[in-house]
């Protein structure tokens, strides 16, 4: 169908009109028509492009209200990398002075030579963006990523009004511009306002808004979100090629392009120092949140001469403004537990607007932190917002600490002290009453109620869900929110229990729940496959391997490797439940932190309950055997002794003290004084341990559960295999084996597979694409074998 030129005209007369008004609007912000005329206008542009497809091009603003949602962003590969700049820390004037003479440095100026021109600009606290314009349309955009490769996002960011689809004047024919998407502060309090009427989730901070709206992969819902951009940069460039940056900054500007206002061309490190302090009194008053500053050195030749470091450019820096700080006061102080158990102190505060937001709440990061600055209830304290993200109490106030008077020791006398107590870490666990657990050498502490625990129940069941732990298939995260949510899984035994019909009804509340009508509802049927599947899957896990069974219990610091030395030692979980600390150190590669770590979590009487609704359900391990028979020379008693770590007992001390106490409890009964010859300092020593609460009780009970496992010994020991006592690292793809299925065939003859190489490992199996940890094979001269050298291995 032939086009009339009075239709061509008046498309592009319309294309022109809506670019101008939209530039006038979105980056002049001077409109000079009202926003019914601009609709006017692009409803009648929208009717021609219907009307005539062959019309619609991809710089009309039709365009920018996004195309059909994505299935996954595809990559984009950067003709040049979008490399960071170097961060100086030092947020005072020195460290702008510090800039300037590294580059007078570089350029071997001295003191005599004129100084340098900068151009000064706002870091932006957004989502670097790279956008593609070929004879002057935007035909791409895309995020910086890891700087060599990002994602296009091209229809998400045409949905940005700042940014041009055509660009103005004689543009050059391939400029690919660097910038900035970022949300305004005004824009980001009036989404989040639509969002709590609407009763939808509100967004934490405009940068993550920002950052989430560009990597939606719906574009409608890119639209909606009231994104902004500024320009300031370029990479790859074809027939173009300005003298200085700030010229090229003009240039864009000049292209439609939005730049900042705040950036100024000035001269040596003092120029420098006086936009950071001028930009720091004002940043407040912005209309969107920067994070620094940043220079850059303004010729492009001196660019070029000076060049890069470290895949940082020498002429340029970013530099920091210190983190805003208030003061205010302390209503309490609180723990909070996290999904991994970790117990938080949080203070409680007076709220207080701090670096742009109202904080109620700041983090006082450990017990230990707590103590070194003595934070107390009623404490006037200076709160900073860390990086401009984490409320952080930085320090009391100690003037205006709340005191109190009490009598003295002479009746005429008082003495003032402090209103509060100081702070003290709970034993218990505040969320399920668990005890709490510090280990040695850590700041954190920890609920050891791992299985029991609400605060670490998603976890807990993500973790033991997992492929390499119970492997049931199909239970992700979204199902593990929302059963948990819903109420239907309190504790992994849970699982086990739930029916088909439970799985239904489950998601019809999370559909209700979110707003969503799934398609095959609104056809009136009931999609159950999904939920069969899932059952089934669940109920194929029923029976693991005793070392997967283990690692899914999600104990701190067992991994598939420690896992399996239980597995393989024990036999039996039952036996690993009773095990006290030192029959678990004497293991191979099992230390005292492991070792207490794992009879810590059995000595949660709540995570033994848990462990036994889970084997009530049905769940038990399929390779259940007897104890390993080389247990017999590991439950020696002086080799015990060794493990307990009593200051001063060495082995020889150990073997010693076995010969006067010749099992744990006849040393649990015994005095001291019965234990002739050893030495004054070991026996004050060992008096000393054995005062400590439980000690005696734990030596009765490693004596017991000594006495079983003899008891539960083989005859003899079975043949070893033929990699017994080898380690074997696997790197790169095996010809016919995956990863699993070799591991298990060495483990099965025997060896162990480590993740590292080292000067302990004997062999390295390498397969296509090996990596560095074959390069460091053959530094340490380690063999390397590919599939049929272990299969030749194997069979001996």
């Amino acid at each position: 169908m032939t086009i009339s030129d009075s239709v061509l005209a008046r498309a592009a007369e319309l294309r022109a009109l809506l670019h101008r008004y939209g530039h006038e609007y979105y980056v002049l912000d001077a409109p000079t028509v009202p926003d019914a005329e601009y609709d006017r206008l692009f409803r009648e542009l929208e009717a021609i492009e219907l009307a005539h497809p062959e019309l619609k091009a991809a710089d009309s603003p039709t365009q920018r209200v996004g195309g059909q949602p994505l299935p996954q962003f595809e990559p984009v590969r950067h003709a040049v990398p979008m490399l960071s700049i170097r961060t100086e820390t030092d947020v005072s004037a020195a460290g702008a002075l510090a800039f300037d003479a590294s580059v007078r440095k570089e350029l071997a100026l001295g003191d005599g030579d004129a100084p340098v021109d900068y151009v000064a600009e706002l870091k932006f606290d957004g989502l670097a963006i790279s956008l593609r314009y070929e004879a002057g349309v935007l035909v791409r955009a895309a995020t910086r990523g890891d700087g060599m490769t990002g994602e296009d996002v091209t229809q998400n960011i045409r949905t940005i009004g700042q940014i041009p689809l055509r660009l103005h004047g004689d543009a050059p024919p391939l400029l690919e511009v660097r910038g900035e998407v970022y949300m305004r502060r005004d824009d980001f309090d009036a989404m989040n306002e639509k969002q709590e009427a609407a009763g939808a989730k509100t967004f934490v901070n405009p940068r993550n808004a920002a950052a989430g709206a560009v990597r939606q992969l719906d574009p409608a819902i890119a639209a909606m979100r009231p994104l902004s951009f500024f320009a300031y940069g370029v990479g790859e460039v074809d027939g173009w090629q300005p003298a200085a940056h700030s010229d090229l900054l003009d240039a864009l500007q000049g292209f439609g392009l939005p730049v900042c206002a705040e950036r100024v061309r000035t001269r040596g490190g003092a120029g420098l120092v006086a936009f950071h302090d001028r930009v720091a009194a004002l940043r407040a008053d912005l209309p969107f949140d920067i994070d620094g500053v940043v220079y850059k050195v303004d010729s492009l030749a001196l660019q070029q001469e000076l060049g890069f470091r470290s895949r940082e450019p020498r002429w340029a820096v970013a530099h920091k403004f210190p983190a805003q700080e208030a003061l205010t006061t302390v209503e309490a102080i609180d723990v909070q537990v996290g999904r991994t158990g970790a117990i938080t102190p949080v203070a409680r505060l007076v709220p207080v607007f701090v670096g742009g937001v109202t904080v109620t709440n700041a983090t006082l990061h450990n017990e230990d932190e707590v103590r070194r600055k003595d934070v107390r209830v009623g404490d006037t304290v200076i709160v900073r917002r860390a990086g401009d993200v984490i409320p952080e109490v930085v320090g009391v106030v100690q003037a205006e600490r709340p005191m109190v008077e009490r009598p003295g020791a002479d009746m005429f006398d008082t003495v003032r002290e402090p209103k509060y107590a100081p702070f003290e870490l709970p034993k218990a666990c505040p969320v399920c009453g668990s005890h709490v657990v510090r280990e040695e050498g850590e700041a954190i502490a920890r609920c050891s109620g791992g299985l029991f625990c609400s605060a670490q129940r998603k976890e807990a069941i993500r973790h033991f869900a997992g492929r390499r732990m119970m492997d049931i298939d199909g239970l992700g995260e979204r199902y593990i929110d929302n059963l948990v949510d819903l109420d239907y899984v309190h504790g992994v035994a849970d699982l086990y229990r739930l029916t088909l019909a439970d799985m239904l009804e489950m998601k019809r509340r999370a559909d209700e729940r979110d707003s969503v009508v799934p398609e095959t509802v609104k056809a009136g049927q009931i999609a159950s496959k999904w939920a069969e599947n899932l059952i089934a899957g669940i109920a194929a896990s029923k029976r693991p391997p005793l070392a997967r069974l283990l690692f899914a219990l999600g104990i701190r610091h067992v991994g598939e490797s420690t896992a399996k030395t239980l597995a393989d030692w024990f036999g039996d979980l039952a036996l690993i439940r009773k095990a006290p600390a030192p029959l678990l150190r004497v293991l191979p590669d099992v230390g005292a932190t492991v070792a207490d770590s794992i009879a810590d979590f059995f000595a949660e009487p709540k995570n033994q309950q848990a462990l036994d609704a889970l084997l009530g359900a049905g769940v038990a391990a399929a390779d259940t055997h007897p104890p390993s028979a080389e247990w017999r020379d590991r439950l020696a008693v002086a080799e015990l002794y060794a493990v307990l770590g009593v200051p001063k007992l060495t082995p020889l001390r150990a073997r010693q003290l076995a010969e006067v106490a010749p099992t744990p409890a006849v040393l649990a009964a015994a005095g001291v004084a019965s234990l002739g010859g050893l030495p004054a300092d070991v026996l004050a020593s060992l008096q000393a341990w054995l005062a400590v609460d439980g000690r005696r009780a734990m030596l009765n009970e490693l004596d017991a559960q000594r006495e079983v496992l003899l008891a539960s010994l083989p005859a003899q020991a079975e043949a070893a295999g033929v990699l017994a006592g080898k380690t074997l690292v696997l790197t790169g793809t095996l010809q016919t084996l995956s990863r699993d299925q070799a591991q298990a065939l060495i483990e099965a003859a025997g060896g162990k597979v480590s993740g590292s190489v080292s000067k302990k490992t004997d062999y390295v199996v390498a397969g296509d694409a090996a990596g560095s940890k074959l390069a460091k094979a053959a530094s340490l001269g380690v063999a390397v074998l590919d599939e049929a050298g272990l299969r030749a291995l194997l069979a001996g």
